[in-house]
């Protein structure tokens, strides 16, 4: 029996493909015989098997383009999704194959840019923003707000409105024009060797292409793959040469995009071995040709042509086969799309496991499969877009992964890495891949503060740090919404005179925290036993001592949750500015792990600072030993005309509105401040009205209304809960005549 059509709103809609399994465009016969077809034998069954009568369906066809865009994409490729036919599900036959569907045909195709879909069926939700976006673009006719979508965390360093300055990876142009160049000799290698070899007749770091052949004799390397022709000019040597060798590359290749200043966060070759292929007295006969077509193959991955997904996984896994390849596969793919592949270098493999929690293989020989790599760039691609993951793209993961340094366990390069020319490759154990050369210094100051977007005056930062300097130990105080939280880290790296997460340990404390979690204490192990362990401040200490010119920080977030006097235990007396000597040293409650019982002292380097929630009513008073080894500052509502330009230029906040938010706020405030019941510490916070996201265009006052209503509603009906019509009236009085 056929299902009934469902009139009804519908959860799910459907963005459909139309050509698959080898087969041209089928949207003509899907229109005119009113259905849609699943063009695979055994996948998606139980997708289709879900489709509803009622529900939304669109086909679509995914592509990347890079001219003739109505906005500036920097000469960057930009992903394309075209929307075909829209129409509503009829009947589903349950055969996880087809449905009927009641068609209108698009005309002219309209066109979405960034956030698209290369799979044969993608199902959207409503209830996210770029969702409930792509769902009224596609189907109810409305424009897509490009510049929203454009400075979004994922897309911004490409396609942003960010000043030229800022803008990061201007790299990326110029290895995706030589990747670009290099596809042109697919099918004959001959002049690009050749060329290369002229290259290396002139140019110091070239004179390890040298082959060794099966007679015995040896000579000029006759075939290259693509990954070791943009390996020239991504080995250990200095960025002078790397760049000499760049340029006579491009000049060869024809390519026009500058050569890059810098090559930060670049993963780079071992000098030892500085090919993706054995010598040819060792190499299969079609070790290069593997090379070559992964690389072809991943080119053609984003347009949305039947079979490139699985062309793609099938010369991966050959080409993981050839000698010498390992890991360094997934170097030569970022370096010919970086914005599209991963980099798995130990380094990256190391933060990805370590800063981002997802698990990946460290060892050297046995790279992840296709799928694998696949599933994992998916995986990331999902969190790029929070504007609170560590990283919002493949360059940015690369690059902080360069500046990673895990103060526990600090991974080692991979192998050693050879002089600045290594003229022989090696020819036996283990495959020496890919790492990152040691990062510079990134400089951060109260300048940067202010550029994150502190609202803060300069010199109010100033006095923090100085307090900061002088006491040791630091609390910002503040009502709810008033950037403890963000500020606190920001210091920290202000203090050190640079970004270094390596050198800031952060901790939540809450009522069941202990001082065996905190300094030291008994903790299970695998075998089912129990040992010694350090804890975080413990761990704080150690590195702190083993490094006294560089400054430390522990940050501790809602300092008064838990009980810090039972936390810290005797090293409370040691936080005092006047106590940081040896001389002060005493025994800790726990021994060593060795058994050893060893006096403990704070070092002068080691930096303390707390955010603690005043508003809190559920909490006790701060113990008055902890007051006198911390100095307090606190923070306040900060809406002022800082505020209100970074909530335009930045949040996309309507100008017209801004300061009507502003003046509704800061009456709310001052009837909390009036109030005997509460007052100024149990004031809103700036942070409530400051969007964590760019707000499309119009939505100001929709944003301001959800605020109002899931946020500072939830917060008023707590600060007056003996009084509820008072929490009802404030309300009410914020969003009159909005």
């Amino acid at each position: 029996m056929s299902e009934q059509t469902n009139n009804s709103a519908s959860n799910s809609t459907w963005f459909v493909g139309a050509a698959f399994g080898g087969t041209n465009d089928q949207m003509p016969r899907f229109l005119s015989e009113g259905i849609w077809e699943n063009g695979y034998e055994d996948r998606h069954l139980d997708m289709v098997r879900s489709m509803r009568p009622g529900d939304r369906i669109a086909i679509k066809s995914a592509y990347t383009r890079k001219h003739g865009l109505p906005f500036d994409n920097r000469g960057q490729t930009v992903s394309v999704m075209a929307i075909k036919a829209v129409g509503r599900i009829t009947e589903n036959l349950n055969d996880g194959k087809r449905v009927k569907v009641d068609w209108t045909k698009v005309a002219p195709v309209r066109e979405w840019y960034f956030n698209t879909h290369r799979g044969t069926i993608w199902r959207v939700l409503p209830g996210d923003w770029m969702n409930d976006a792509l769902i009224a673009f596609a189907f109810d006719g409305k424009p897509q707000d490009v510049d929203r979508f454009r400075n979004e965390p994922f897309w911004r360093e490409r396609f942003g409105t960010t000043s030229p300055e800022r803008q990061r990876f201007q790299w990326t142009d110029f290895y995706e024009a030589v990747a670009e160049k290099l596809l042109t000799f697919a099918d004959n290698r001959t002049p690009l060797i050749e060329g290369i070899h002229q290259i290396a007749s002139r140019v110091q770091g070239l004179g390890y292409l040298q082959d060794k052949f099966p007679d015995g004799t040896s000579g000029p390397l006759r075939d290259i793959c693509p990954f070791t022709a943009m390996g020239t000019f991504n080995r250990s040597m200095t960025d002078a040469n790397r760049k000499i060798i760049a340029g006579e590359l491009a000049k060869f290749l024809g390519v026009t995009v500058p050569v890059p200043p810098s090559f930060e966060g670049i993963p780079v070759l071992n000098n030892q071995r500085s090919w993706f292929f054995a010598y040819a007295d060792k190499r299969g006969a079609g070790d290069i040709d593997a090379l070559w077509k992964v690389f072809v193959a991943a080119n053609r991955i984003e347009d949305e042509q039947p079979g490139t997904r699985d062309a793609f996984i099938q010369s991966y896994d050959e080409a993981t086969q050839v000698w010498g390849v390992a890991w360094n596969l997934s170097t030569g793919l970022y370096w010919m799309h970086p914005w599209e592949f991963l980099t798995l270098d130990s380094q990256s493999r190391h933060y990805i496991n370590k800063r981002l929690g997802l698990s990946v293989a460290t060892g050297q020989q046995d790279p992840c499969d296709a799928r694998s790599y696949l599933k994992l760039l998916d995986d990331l691609r999902s969190r790029f877009g929070e504007d609170g993951y560590p990283v919002h793209s493949f360059p940015d993961l690369s690059l902080s992964s360069w500046m990673y340094k895990d103060p526990i366990d600090e991974p080692a390069p991979a192998g050693a890495v050879g002089g600045e020319v290594a003229e022989d490759q090696a020819t036996e154990g283990e495959v020496r891949e890919a790492f990152q050369v040691a990062a510079p210094i990134v400089p951060y100051s109260v300048d940067d503060i202010l550029k994150d977007g502190c609202f803060l005056e300069r010199d109010e930062i100033d006095r923090l740090l100085d307090r900061l300097r002088t006491k040791k130990n630091l609390i910002l105080q503040g009502p709810p919404g008033t950037g403890k939280t963000w500020l606190a880290k920001r210091l920290a790296f202000a203090l050190m005179g640079q970004k270094d997460e390596s050198k800031v340990r952060a901790v939540q404390f809450h009522p069941n925290l202990s001082y065996e979690d905190f300094v030291r204490g008994w903790r299970p192990t695998g075998e089912g036993k129990l040992s010694l362990a350090d804890g975080v401040f413990m761990e704080a200490i150690k590195a702190a001592s083993k490094d006294p010119s560089s400054k430390f920080v522990v940050v501790i977030e809602e300092i008064n949750r838990g009980n810090p006097a039972q936390i810290f235990g005797e090293l409370l007396t040691l936080l005092e500015a006047g106590k940081r000597t040896p001389n002060e040293a005493l025994e800790l409650c726990y021994p060593d792990a060795d058994g050893e019982r060893r006096p403990v002292h704070i070092p002068e380097n080691l930096y303390v600072v707390g955010t603690m929630n005043i508003a809190d009513r559920s909490l006790a008073l701060v113990d008055l030993a902890l007051r006198r080894r911390f100095a307090f500052v606190s923070l306040e509502p900060r809406l002022g005309s800082a505020w209100r330009d970074w909530v335009v230029k930045e949040c996309a906040v309507d100008s017209s509105l801004v300061k009507d938010i502003e003046h509704r706020i800061a009456e709310l405030n001052d009837q909390i401040a009036a109030d005997a019941r509460l007052g100024k510490q149990f004031r809103i916070g700036h942070s409530y009205v400051t969007p964590a996201h760019r707000l499309e265009v119009g939505d100001t006052r929709k944003w301001f209304q959800q605020v109002v209503d899931t946020e500072i509603g939830p917060l008023l009906d707590e600060y007056w809960f003996d009084a509820p019509d008072a929490a009802q009236k404030s309300c009410a009085r914020l969003i009159k005549d909005w």
